[in-house]
């Protein structure tokens, strides 16, 4: 097996999550929404949340921590709002019902806004409010996760990464996109850290001492035994505004959970009190925004434009030669990902060749 990256068309990378998801036993309309979040995250470049975890979600099948057949189901429903039970299956499929469900209503009555309970990881938050965009629409997502962010003067891992994403049309051939954790960095960027066998920079995580620590190969294992905690953004303290982040990632936590009276905080552990394996039973909130009911979608895109233009062209520092507003480098790494194919490290090369291997998947050539 290589040592080195190699690089994945990105039709032939998706026909083989397909196929592997299929095996795992995801029926094939859901194989397909998971396959296409999944590459979303790598033409993206976000690589922590694309192909990458495809095992991962594979192993948290095997340990019962989430089911391959995704029985959702809406629990309730009003014009503009419902709420969603994910029947514990895959988080994606659940997130794109969901997604799905509050844009048909904002259709009809302006807004639209979806609770979830009882689901699992579903991948790139951003790919959610940008099924909005596609629309005509505005679409905010947020997503409660395993704990692993402290509040600010703390060192105990209370909060998930609960990233925030919105996305809103704009007249140019890219949507404004915001898509970021509230910790000062994802779990994927320790789990990247980790298969590179490479330490985490300074300010990532602290002990329980609140001391910060580098060292990525036991940092997982040893952040879901409460042991180290990611900081907030703005990190360990208020001066640098840590307690903002803290402050957004617990407004996530409300959202994610107390608008479907589900599980917060130390809830969200995958074992229970005696070790034993247990659903996740991850929250999330879906919102979508049709633009028409407020002003002339072609007006709000040329504002929303406006604004993405004034904001790269003001005045610039010394060290970068340009400003970006956010989706812009998403944009432009799609079309480099689509013509050079999806960049698979050695360590994601050995998970998926256990993959092909156990499925027998042998008619994938994926080059290494």
């Amino acid at each position: 097996m290589s040592e080195q990256s190699v690089y994945v068309p990105v039709k032939k990378l998706v026909d083989f999550m397909i196929a592997a998801l299929l095996k795992m036993g995801v029926p094939t309309e859901d194989a397909k929404i998971i396959a296409d979040v999944l590459i979303t995250s790598d033409l993206w470049g976000v690589r922590s949340h694309g192909v990458a975890h495809l095992k991962m979600y594979y192993e948290r099948m095997k340990s019962g921590l989430q089911l391959p057949v995704t029985k959702w189901q809406v629990v309730k429903d009003t014009p503009t709002t419902a709420v969603i039970d994910g029947g514990n299956g895959m988080g994606m499929v659940v997130g794109y019902h969901a997604m799905q469900l509050a844009i048909q209503k904002a259709r009809k009555f302006g807004l639209g806004a979806v609770a979830v309970r009882n689901s699992s990881h579903y991948g790139v938050a951003g790919y959610y409010p940008l099924m909005a965009v596609k629309e005509g629409l505005v679409g905010l997502s947020v997503t409660n996760a395993h704990p692993s962010t402290a509040p600010t003067h703390g060192t105990e891992p209370m909060l998930g990464t609960n990233p925030i994403a919105v996305a809103a049309p704009t007249d140019e051939e890219f949507p404004y996109m915001f898509d970021a954790a509230t910790s000062v960095v994802p779990r994927g960027k320790i789990e990247i850290a980790a298969r590179a066998n490479k330490p985490i920079p300074q300010g990532w995580v602290v002990n329980k001492d609140g001391v910060s620590v580098t060292e990525s190969s036991t940092m997982i294992a040893e952040m879901n035994k409460g042991n180290v905690a990611l900081l907030p953004v703005g990190g360990i303290d208020e001066m640098m505004g840590g307690h903002k982040g803290y402050g957004l990632a617990t407004m996530v936590e409300i959202f994610s959970s107390a608008f479907q009276n589900g599980a917060y905080l130390s809830m969200l552990h995958d074992t229970d009190h005696n070790g034993n394996p247990q659903f996740l039973r991850i929250g999330h909130f879906f919102l979508a925004i049709d633009v028409e009911h407020f002003i002339p979608l072609d007006d709000f895109k040329h504002i929303t434009g406006n604004m993405m233009r004034e904001l790269r062209a003001s005045r610039k520092g010394t060290v970068q030669d340009r400003i970006y507003t956010a989706g812009e480098k998403e944009y432009y790494n799609t079309a480099k990902v689509t013509a050079d194919g999806v960049e698979i490290t050695s360590g994601v090369q050995k998970a998926l060749s256990s993959l092909q291997k156990e499925f027998d998947l042998k008619e994938f050539d994926l080059g290494f």
